[in-house]
């Protein structure tokens, strides 16, 4: 699957920080630290940024592009600033760009498509409109159908260049609506034809968690997305135990009792069956919390921030 790295995000201290500063060494080896773990694409997220937009994301794009041939996703609200960055970005064999992103808005859905289709970039397109996030998978993917993917033929964006986002959402607090966003992918996936990509802000779903269990959530969730035939994430690649999930599911290895269980629940998940108590050893300690997350995460077990000791 497509691993978007997360890691360039204006919320972080550190690169809020490298942008306040124009320190072009600073990113240059986020980026590369980023692609080395295994990133496909790097999300380049400088938030609004209302009057230095076009200005710090063309330096940004400039910048990753010295040390990378990675593909970039631009991720602002700022259209200009995404025009700016969209007229620097290289050709290649691994080049690439895509805008994150759109959502049914009128007037994100007016402004944003017409832009990708004109540089030919690839489209993140939210399954949400002006009355926020839908509770339901059906909700959202029927905003995919009527609204997101026929604006995007309008213009001619083609489906392999359209990633729905099915909208994930934190544990803590909206948990009853973690397996929307599973479901939603499955919808999408199965029921279209031909079928957009699918993509995800995977790290959302552990959002306000304590640190020590964040990693856990992400992987987990990550793999009951995988299932249902997620194609890529918006996602940390410089967490070696979620890029080993990853890894664990592609190449089918259930060589350790952790890796035999991941696929396990992804094969459950795909089946549309559960995870069973018969499938996990109980006694190893990792695969006890897997069993638990997938509680979680499924709305069966209420989420606490010390659901792993319970």
């Amino acid at each position: 699957m497509l691993i978007i790295g997360e890691n360039i995000h204006i919320i972080s201290p550190r690169v809020k920080e490298a942008v306040r500063k124009r320190d072009t060494e600073a990113m240059q080896r986020l980026a590369q630290a980023q692609v080395d773990a295994g990133a496909d694409m790097l999300d380049l997220n400088i938030g609004p940024q209302k009057r230095q937009g076009v200005e710090i994301m063309q330096w940004l794009v400039s910048a990753v592009q010295e040390v990378t041939d990675a593909g970039l996703s631009l991720d602002t609200t700022n259209l200009p600033a995404i025009r700016a960055g969209l007229d620097l970005v290289k050709a290649g064999p691994k080049r690439g760009a895509m805008i994150n992103s759109t959502s049914a808005e009128e007037e994100r859905l007016a402004k944003v498509p017409p832009v990708a289709a004109e540089y030919g970039a690839k489209l993140i397109a939210l399954t949400m409109g002006k009355g926020g996030i839908p509770l339901t998978a059906e909700e959202r993917v029927t905003i995919a159908i009527e609204q997101l993917i026929p604006r995007a033929m309008e213009v001619g964006i083609p489906m392999e260049d359209l990633y729905l986002d099915p909208l994930v959402l934190t544990v803590a607090g909206c948990q009853e609506y973690c397996p929307h966003a599973v479901e939603a992918v499955r919808y999408i996936k199965q029921g279209m034809d031909p079928a957009p990509m699918t993509v995800c802000g995977l790290s959302n779903v552990s959002n306000h968690v304590p640190a020590e269990n964040r990693s856990l959530l992400n992987r987990v969730y990550l793999v009951m997305l995988m299932a249902t035939g997620i194609d890529a994430a918006i996602a940390d690649p410089l967490d070696d135990e979620l890029m080993e999930a990853v890894r664990i599911v592609e190449e089918r290895d259930d060589s350790t009792g952790v890796g035999a269980l991941l696929l396990t629940l992804h094969d459950r998940i795909a089946a549309m069956e559960e995870l069973e108590p018969s499938d996990v050893d109980m006694d190893d300690p990792a695969q006890a919390a897997i069993w638990k997350t997938v509680q979680v995460l499924e709305n069966k077990t209420i989420f606490s921030e010390a659901y792993l000791r319970t």
